[in-house]
């Protein structure tokens, strides 16, 4: 199997059932990543861990180095990424605490660092992005959902945070065709395609998004939620490597 590394996104700062080998700081042309990278075992595979807020989880959305994670990452030895990720549901099919596997994604962020070709190059360069998740890694994330109920597709709306979103704006994103909204989902997918590798998302339904429930949005609702999915998403990846192994 190639060597996974997982972006632990809200609640997930570090995996419990890792068996830990030894972490390291890995510096980048880039700055400093979120933290350093931990490495061990997760159901007999290797694996990086990242912390994509920092642990304890600290960084906001829109001030995360992604470009220097990515890097780390890359340079940790990762061959494909699997990207935990908390988000608000917008459509009916995506209640709080469900799991969906998106494949698609829009991006409404703004003036973050976002390529590493945004400097001058020898030449202008341009990824194909019509996929932005790998559509294999997709698949063998689904396919090992035995007992885990998802979502199997699903268009995530990148917004800019560290504030939740307007009930309008939600309206706006719902038709655009969103049935996600989270705050870190871009540039990570797109600077994981730059670095050519494949990547896919595990997004953990937080809560309702604006105006899709009665009242405002807590976070004892969004802690409570997140709970489940993401002991949910740990028994997934279990299965996940358990079902992928070599």
């Amino acid at each position: 199997m190639k060597t996974t590394a997982i972006i632990g996104g809200s609640g997930l700062t570090e995996l419990d059932s890792l068996t830990i080998s030894h972490e390291k700081e890995i510096p980048t042309p880039y700055g400093v990543p979120s933290a350093p990278c931990v490495f061990g075992d997760l159901a007999g595979q290797k694996i990086i861990f990242l912390a994509r807020h920092g642990n304890p989880h600290r960084i906001a959305p829109h001030k995360i180095n992604y470009r220097a994670n990515l890097w780390a990452l890359k340079e940790a030895g990762a061959e494909q990424i699997i990207a935990v990720a908390a988000v608000g549901g917008i459509t009916p099919q995506m209640p709080p605490a469900k799991i969906a596997i998106p494949d698609q994604l829009i991006d409404y962020s703004y003036g973050r660092e976002h390529s590493y070709f945004a400097e001058d190059t020898d030449a202008v360069q341009h990824i194909d992005f019509t996929a932005p998740y790998d559509e294999k890694l997709r698949q063998q994330l689904i396919n090992s959902a035995s007992g885990v109920a998802i979502e199997t597709n699903g268009v995530y709306a990148c917004t800019q945070g560290p504030r939740l979103e307007t009930a309008a704006e939600i309206l706006r994103l719902e038709r655009d065709g969103c049935d996600l909204v989270g705050m870190t989902g871009m540039p990570e997918a797109a600077l994981a395609r730059e670095l050519e590798i494949p990547y896919a998302c595990c997004a953990v339904v937080a809560n309702w998004a604006a105006g899709k429930a009665e009242g405002e949005i807590s976070m004892d609702e969004i802690m409570q939620n997140l709970e489940q999915g993401m002991a949910d998403t740990k028994l997934l990846l279990q299965q996940f490597f358990l079902a992928n192994k070599d």
